[in-house]
């Protein structure tokens, strides 16, 4: 059994393709968990999509509710507290092949399931699990998730709700206003953040909401949203709700530590429910491109076409890579520390903890690229993209606010930055001594030896272990300079992320091509292997882009020239792929298959 990678070291340590799950890999009990999901998808919510627009909150509660009945709801759930207790893989994989169907449903179940009922299994006292969990993960109950105040948003520490302690010690009231809570309308539980007196950090309650015995709380009314129009959002006002003491979740100020973790499982499966969205937006692209003619040529034969086709469906394939190969990083990891004796709740906490890094990597990758993917998808159908008679207008609504919830896609960026900082500093993740090693090769000669390239995506992996390198030697010469300052300098943080993003991206649909290839033979996977390639060329482009960017802007004189160079070479081929080749065997195989094939 190989070392499993610790999060974020997959920048200074080189995994091999055998060591990367990938969506082949699925076992036998997953491909049924998908097919029912999908069938369920294509049942309950594909053909209730007008209502879903025309805010019918009542069909999303409707459509929850069964998915419970189905066991949906609790897949993560352990089997003691009424859930089907399978892995983190099977949990991505749900949500993945549930959400394609509208933005609506996909909002609903994410919040229930994610931050509704993860806070109470992952910081629960086995009182409040027994108590609560069940009726959350068969669908008796909804959750919510109450966190975001009109003065605080991505500072989640500053909110003004308050929780009082009463005189006999039994409970706390709690006061004040919470905002943009999805599922407020028909949850029966939300797990709330407030301040007691004047404490540094938040803390986190369990509390009931009953309509008929409202305990001081009100409702606003339904928000009028651009996209995720039946997905309920209201805000929540709190007039001396009283809350028993036995409701505090984990600890006195610890809210804020649970209101993080809970963001890192909703992160990346934040990721997952964006792939399948991708993946039909592709199909209906496709199709419609095959059937609508201009010039006497359907227009899936025009090159102009077919760079989008090709793009979106490589985007697609890359994104689902490396969601699953984190997935199983995390699924892995919690197996590891239960075998070492650290309870459910530990080990799960633990395993996602561990790869925070990769959660936010994900989720700001594949928000952005289901919102292109859309986009393009919208271009392809021309005007009847614009008109709500097509898939494609819905879609792009819909998109548009993931790169917001779970913290905005500028946060999760700076974060996976700093969070591999601190890494660095605890020692978890050795980056000085790599990067002191490419200080070190930039004074050297450089080889001019052509390495033997003859292997499959020996090139590609070259090019990858060089990348790395342009991290290592623009985030460090960044830091030697800034030190502890560093985080004031957010748009070099920023460039930075979006170099170690495009790496991790770029590397798991090479490794996932790679093993594909070593097990079903290099010509099944053909066009795999193109946008692999198609990929990692804009990823290098990218990177070039950022590092320079950043260079130019830290560093002058002598130091400047060198850190230039070095980037010369780090982002240089030895053989260009031809794009054009690449992206008409990729639109050429997807227009074939009349749909997203991978």
């Amino acid at each position: 059994m190989a070392e499993l990678l610790r999060g974020g070291q997959f920048l200074v340590k080189e995994t091999n393709c055998e060591d990367v799950f990938t969506p082949e890999d699925f076992t036998e009990e997953q491909q049924m968990m998908k097919e029912a999901v999908m069938e369920f998808n294509d049942r309950e919510i594909i053909p209730h999509k007008a209502r879903f627009e025309a805010k019918d909150y009542a069909l999303t509660e409707d459509v929850m509710r069964k998915a419970g009945e189905l066991g949906f709801l609790g897949v993560a759930v352990p089997e003691e507290f009424g859930g089907l207790g399978m892995g983190f893989v099977s949990t991505m994989l749900t949500c993945d092949y549930i959400s394609s169907g509208t933005g609506s449903f996909s909002t609903a179940f994410g919040a229930h399931t994610g931050i509704g009922t993860m806070p109470i299994t992952l910081y629960g006292t086995q009182e409040q699990k027994e108590k609560y969990v069940p009726k959350l993960a068969t669908g008796e109950w909804f959750g919510a998730y109450c966190l975001t105040e009109p003065g605080a948003g991505s500072d989640a520490n500053s909110g003004k709700t308050t929780a009082e302690l009463s005189a006999d010690g039994k409970s706390y009231k709690i006061n004040g206003q919470k905002m943009w809570i999805s599922n407020a309308g028909f949850c029966r539980l939300m797990i709330v953040f407030a301040r007691i007196e004047g404490d540094k950090n938040i803390t986190g309650f369990i509390v009931e909401y009953d309509k008929d015995n409202a305990n001081g709380i009100t409702l606003g009314e339904e928000e009028h949203k651009l996209g995720i129009r039946a997905s309920s959002t209201r805000q929540v006002f709190f007039n001396d709700t009283v809350v028993p003491v036995e409701n505090m979740l984990a600890g006195r100020g610890e809210g804020f530590k649970i209101a993080m973790n809970a963001l890192n499982v909703g992160r990346i499966k934040l990721a997952a429910a964006c792939l399948d969205s991708q993946r039909r937006v592709v199909t209906h692209a496709v199709k419609y491109a095959t059937e609508r003619k201009q010039f006497k040529t359907p227009i899936a034969d025009f090159g102009a076409i077919k760079v989008k086709l090709a793009e979106m469906t490589t985007d697609a394939y890359v994104g689902e890579s490396a969601s699953y190969r984190a997935a199983k990083n995390i699924e892995d990891r919690i197996a590891m520390r239960v075998e070492a004796g650290n309870t459910h709740q530990e080990a799960e906490l633990k395993g996602v903890e561990e790869y925070a890094i990769e959660c936010s990597i994900l989720k700001v990758a594949v928000s952005e690229d289901v919102q292109n993917c859309a986009d393009e998808g919208i271009q392809i159908f021309g005007g009847m993209g614009f008109s709500e008679e097509t898939p494609m207008e819905s879609a792009w609504r819909d998109a548009r606010i993931a790169r917001i919830y779970e913290g905005t896609n500028e946060i999760n960026r700076m974060l996976s930055v700093g969070m591999l900082i601190k890494k660095a500093m605890k020692g978890h993740v050795d980056l000085l001594g790599p990067a002191t090693k490419v200080q070190e090769d930039l004074m050297g000669i450089p080889s001019f030896e052509t390495p033997d390239f003859s292997e499959l995506f020996s090139e590609e992996k070259h090019m990858i272990s060089k990348l790395k390198k342009t991290f290592l030697m623009v985030a460090g010469s960044a830091l030697q300079k800034y030190g502890a300052d560093m985080e004031k300098h957010q748009q070099l943080l920023i460039a930075a992320a979006d170099i170690l993003i495009e790496i991790y991206m770029a590397e798991s649909a090479i490794l996932r091509t790679e093993k594909n290839a070593k097990r079903f033979g290099e010509d099944s996977q053909s066009v795999q292997i193109a946008m692999s390639k198609l990929y990692l060329y804009h990823a290098v482009d990218k990177i070039e882009e950022k590092g320079k960017e950043s260079i130019i802007s830290f560093a002058e004189g002598d130091e400047q020239r060198m850190l230039l160079m070095g980037l010369k070479r780090f982002t240089k081929y030895a053989n260009y792929p031809d794009i054009v080749d690449l992206r008409n065997e990729i639109a050429e195989k997807v227009k074939a298959e009349n749909k997203y094939c991978f």
